[in-house]
């Protein structure tokens, strides 16, 4: 009998351990600055890519969770012949905005939380 009690309750502290350690992956949103909407592809070095379509002006999107590493990002702004584009290692637990900024000459800009 005391020997089940013992592998229940360190099975228990094991898998409390386990769960105490497990890193959330990294996330990212969207907000745009400028006046009209932009799409953002997002590539992931796990080599995913994530569409986001329609980001209005003012808006910020919602987190989006990726893989650990390199990502690039790319925003296809309406009324603009410029793409600009922005790369950045992306940690566990940690969140990140990419900012559609405005200005004269269209550049994403990436905060990290």
């Amino acid at each position: 009998m005391k020997n089940i009690l013992l592998g229940i309750l360190s099975l228990a502290i094991i898998v409390a351990i386990v769960g105490c350690s497990d890193e959330p992956d990294p996330k990212f949103r969207i907000h745009n600055e400028r006046a009209d909407k932009a799409n953002v592809q997002i590539q992931t070095s796990g080599g995913n890519t994530i569409n986001i379509n329609d980001v209005e002006a003012g808006q910020t999107t919602a987190f989006q969770t990726a893989a650990t590493g390199n990502i690039v990002a790319k925003a296809v702004l309406h009324n603009e012949s410029v793409s600009p584009e922005v790369s950045f290692f992306a940690v566990k637990d940690t969140r990140y905005t990419i900012v559609i900024q405005s200005g004269i000459i269209p550049a994403l800009r990436v905060d990290r939380e």
